[in-house]
C-alpha cells in the first residue's frame, strides 16, 4: 500500500454545498420541491428513497450539470455556476475510456489539469496501489472485473483531489461481498483527502454503515434528515439506535 504521503493531496478543504429553496428536474417535470440542505465540508452525507424520487437529479444539480428551475444551488456561499473539476462525479457503470489502460484512464482529468508526463504518471501509479491495482495498471478496462473497474474509476475521481465526491449508485452492481470491501476501500481512500461526499444509494445499510447523515427523499421533497450512529464502524449494525434508525428509514420507503 502507498502511505498517504506519496498520494497528492488536496489543496483545500471540502466543498460546502447548499440548497436553497431549490425546485429541480426538467421544467415539464420537476420531482424535488423547495429543498433545503446544507452539505457540511468533509461530510459523508448519504441519499435514500425509493425509485424515480429524484435522487440522481439531486446529484447532478449538485455537480452543476442541471440548473435548479427556482431557488439556489450554493458551494461555499458563492452561486454555483455549473461544472466544475472541483467536484467530481462517480457513477454505478464505470465510465472508463475502453481503449485506455487503468493507468492512462487514472491520468486523464490529470492531463486536463495540465500535470507534467511524470507527475501525472506518478499520481496516477501511486493512486492505482492505493486501490490495490497496482498489477492492473497497464490492462485495459475489459481484462478486468467490475469490482477493479469500480476501483479505477474511484481512483480517478480522486486522483486531481476534488473538494467534493458525488456518487450515484457506484457500488450497485456488485455482489455482496465486493460491496462492502468496496465501502471499507472508500471510508480508507477518502481518509486524509477533506473531500465532502453526496452518496446516493438504494441501499439502506450502505447509507447508515457510510453516512454521517442520511437524507431521504420521498413524495417530491427532502422527506427526512438524520444523524447517523456510529458511522462507518462495522461493529454497529445492532447497536439499538442505529437499529431504530434502520427500522425508521425503511419504514418511510414503505418496505
Amino acid at each position: 500500500m502507498t502511505s498517504s504521503s506519496e498520494v497528492r493531496s488536496p489543496s483545500r478543504s471540502g466543498a460546502a454545498l447548499a440548497l436553497r429553496g431549490a425546485t429541480i428536474g426538467r421544467p415539464d417535470a420537476p420531482v424535488l420541491h423547495e429543498v433545503d440542505l446544507d452539505v457540511a465540508p468533509g461530510e459523508i452525507l448519504t441519499v435514500v428513497g425509493p425509485s424515480g424520487c429524484g435522487k440522481s437529479t439531486l446529484l447532478r444539480t449538485l455537480a452543476g450539470l442541471l440548473s435548479p428551475l427556482a431557488g439556489q444551488v450554493i458551494q461555499d456561499a458563492h452561486p454555483l455556476r455549473g461544472p466544475s473539476a472541483h467536484r467530481a462525479l462517480v457513477f454505478q457503470e464505470d465510465a472508463l475510456l475502453p481503449w485506455r489502460t487503468l493507468r492512462a484512464n487514472v491520468e486523464l482529468p490529470l492531463v486536463i489539469q495540465g500535470l507534467p508526463r511524470a507527475e501525472r504518471r506518478a499520481q496516477a501509479e501511486s493512486w492505482l496501489t492505493r486501490v490495490g491495482l497496482a498489477e492492473q495498471a497497464r490492462q485495459l478496462p475489459h481484462r478486468v472485473s467490475g469490482g477493479q473497474r469500480q476501483r479505477a474509476q474511484l481512483a480517478r475521481a480522486l486522483a486531481p483531489a476534488p473538494r467534493a465526491v458525488l456518487m450515484d449508485e457506484p457500488f450497485g452492481a456488485l455482489d455482496a461481498q465486493s460491496r462492502a470491501g468496496m465501502q471499507d476501500l472508500l471510508v480508507e481512500v477518502l481518509r486524509g483527502t477533506g473531500a465532502t461526499v453526496v452518496f446516493v444509494t438504494h441501499d439502506v445499510d450502505e447509507a447508515l454503515f457510510l453516512g454521517d447523515r442520511v437524507a431521504l427523499l420521498g413524495s417530491g421533497r427532502l422527506a427526512a434528515l438524520h444523524d447517523v450512529p456510529r458511522s462507518r464502524d462495522r461493529a454497529a449494525h445492532d447497536d439499538p439506535a442505529r437499529v431504530a434508525l434502520r427500522r425508521e428509514v425503511l419504514s418511510s420507503l414503505g418496505t
